[in-house]
């Protein structure tokens, strides 16, 4: 386990740069960041690339998957503003991060780099992992507190509670699935759709 640990210090250390550290773009550092990590993840479980099965039930579960994902966004949008006055604000920070970029290059980067890469690294890397040691609940979890964790660096509490949220929905669906490929089309949909094209009102 020591080897897998050593890639969640090494995703805490790219997190801090890619939120904590203000040069460069958000948008850039967090696919490289999202990228090194799926580099180093398919070195060591070379398997993972092999076991993608692209064809249209998969992408038909990971379009429902998204949507199903942004509508529980909406609500839970709503039930925070209603629950925490600061929630507004630290939402519109989330989308501030998009500033000085177009638009169609961070849904480029979101549907065709992070998403997938994320993926590979965060459900089909660790979490496979964890529950292969854990067992699988006791690895679902440990990987969602380990995603869910490494954005305390953004200091944003809503965006941390939206990564655990995201983070258990695609872990719940790759322990239930035993499949990567439709939670990387949930994720790389999801992601691209609710930062660029809709925005949740």
């Amino acid at each position: 386990m020591k080897p897998v640990m050593a890639t969640v210090v090494l995703a805490a250390a790219l997190w801090f740069v890619t939120f904590y550290l203000t040069f460069s773009s958000f948008w850039i550092k967090i696919s490289l960041s999202a990228s090194c990590l799926a580099i180093l993840s398919v070195s060591i479980q070379p398997d993972t690339l092999r076991r993608l099965r692209l064809n249209t039930k998969t992408i038909l579960l990971g379009l429902a998957s998204a949507l199903l994902l942004y509508l529980i966004f909406w609500a839970g949008k709503r039930v925070s503003l209603f629950l925490f006055p600061f929630a507004g604000q630290q939402i519109g920070g989330i989308y501030d991060k998009g500033e000085g970029m177009p638009l169609w290059v961070i849904f480029i980067l979101l549907f065709c780099v992070t998403g997938p890469c994320e993926e590979i690294y965060w459900r089909g890397f660790l979490q496979r992992r964890l529950m292969e040691r854990f067992g699988d609940w006791r690895g679902w979890l440990l990987a969602t507190v380990f995603y869910a964790g490494v954005h305390i660096w953004s200091f944003n509490f809503m965006l941390i509670g939206a990564a655990a949220v995201a983070g258990a929905f695609w872990g719940a669906m790759y322990w239930r699935l035993s499949d990567l490929t439709p939670v990387i089309v949930s994720h790389s949909i999801w992601s691209a759709v609710i930062f660029t094209l809709l925005p949740i009102p």
